[in-house]
């Protein structure tokens, strides 16, 4: 039985005056992490930053605003094309300020890759291990 799904997306990583510059995106789905979605962005084949998101936060950004603290998403048009803008807040500057990169994703792709979750584990099904979870930090204690 198939216990993840990946897919690689090509999206836009905003920056400053230049514009948009192509980030090449892989997504991670694992049935036995059921609530996080693996972001990993990559250009010219280096790894520019990894993120864990929350599978439902992610969905629930392709249709409104979500989110308030590292992790920001909501749907932007641009008249044809609908996009998820992710804005992810990293660690802070020296002068106070925080690194904070946007990303923008073809919408549909996004969903697309949703929907090959819900097929392995329906939204609100999802179950976590907690006795697995303790035996493995008891273990390792």
């Amino acid at each position: 039985m198939i216990s993840s799904v990946h897919k690689t997306l090509v999206m836009e990583l905003m920056s400053g005056m230049s514009g948009r510059f192509p980030v090449l995106t892989h997504l991670e789905y694992d049935a036995t992490d059921p609530f996080a979605v693996t972001a990993s962005f990559s250009h010219e084949g280096r790894l520019l930053a990894q993120w864990r998101l929350d599978r439902q936060m992610l969905a629930e950004g392709l249709l409104g605003p979500v989110g308030e603290g590292d992790v920001r998403l909501r749907p932007q048009s641009t008249g044809v094309w609908h996009e998820l803008r992710l804005e992810l807040f990293g660690d802070a500057h020296p002068d106070g300020g925080r690194h904070h990169a946007v990303i923008l994703a073809w919408a549909p792709a996004v969903a697309s890759f949703l929907e090959e979750t819900y097929e392995m584990v329906e939204l609100g099904s999802e179950t976590v291990g907690v006795d697995d979870f303790l035996a493995e930090v008891i273990g390792n204690a």
